[in-house]
């Protein structure tokens, strides 16, 4: 048997209930949600268990994810499980530093509470948007968004499904001209602001301050960097990625080929949703993809 990855979920994958089945048959789930209830300030439990408008907020998103997320890795070490390498996408980072060891728990609260807070912050409502384009190369969406200011790839996600990030006009002209030059579709997401674009420069400068009074663990197991799409074994460099990483691209699809080229052959999902794992099957189909969402998918 080859290498085992686990990878973990970003924004958009939380919903109403993540975690709760976890929550009550662990102690150590308990004990996530407990801890990183009393650092955040908030009842993460009442955020991820029941119906409330707070969970698609990005401030309480993120650290809601984070936290359900690692409950969830907190059930999956119990039986014994270890990785290679770890990632994750965006948000998801943070939880794959945890699993790693480079970062502590009550750091990775900290940080993303006020990560949350800075990305919702740094751009007034409505100025900046997202948007998915299916089914074109990457190669000829990056041909066509030279030509245009103020949008970028956001997230090379898998094959045929990249998202762009900017200006809410230059994002819309950005669409026009894509679908023009042979896009399939584009698809304007449900987001708050401009992620992964220029325009969240600025919250990664207020991240980089919160950042500096982190201790980064050295770490056996590696992780892979959303920014360059390569291994980090070291702590030095993780505080200047995790500032970039707010307003540079992810480089997904890149970053699970580099484990694929160093002989990762089975890919766990840990964490609500399945989303990295269809952009895993899409980008190849000799490798083994499962998920823990949830105790069922345990067993």
């Amino acid at each position: 048997m080859g290498k085992t990855a686990f990878l973990f979920p970003g924004q958009g994958a939380q919903f109403i209930g993540m975690g709760k089945d976890f929550y009550e048959t662990f102690s150590e789930s308990r004990a996530v949600f407990e801890e990183a209830s009393e650092l955040a300030g908030l009842d993460l439990k009442k955020i991820c268990f029941e119906e409330n408008e707070q969970i698609h907020i990005t401030e309480f998103t993120q650290v809601a994810i984070l936290t359900a997320s690692v409950a969830m890795l907190r059930g999956w070490q119990k039986k014994g499980v270890l990785a290679d390498v770890c990632a994750g996408l965006s948000l998801g980072e943070y939880s794959a530093l945890v699993a790693c060891g480079a970062m502590r728990f009550e750091d990775a609260v900290r940080v993303v509470r006020k990560r949350g807070i800075f990305m919702q912050e740094a751009v007034p409502v409505g100025e900046g948007t997202m948007m998915a384009v299916l089914g074109m190369e990457k190669e000829k969406i990056e041909e066509v968004l030279d030509s245009l200011e103020g949008v970028q790839i956001a997230n090379y996600n898998c094959p045929g499904q990249l998202v762009i990030s900017g200006k809410t006009d230059k994002v819309n002209l950005a669409a026009e001209e894509l679908k023009a030059a042979g896009a399939k579709r584009c698809i304007p997401l449900k987001v708050s602001g401009p992620f992964h674009s220029e325009m969240l420069v600025g919250a990664g400068e207020r991240l980089a301050e919160v950042l500096e009074k982190v201790e980064f663990l050295e770490h056996s197991v590696p992780y892979i960097s959303n920014v360059t799409a390569e291994y980090v074994t070291g702590t030095k460099e993780i505080k200047e990625l995790l500032r970039r990483q707010v307003s540079s691209s992810v480089r997904w699809q890149q970053s699970v080929e580099r484990m694929i080229a160093d002989g990762v052959e089975r890919f766990v999902e840990i964490g609500p949703g399945k989303t990295l794992s269809g952009f895993v099957k899409k980008i190849s189909r000799e490798v083994m993809v499962s998920n823990i969402g949830s105790i069922e998918d345990l067993e």
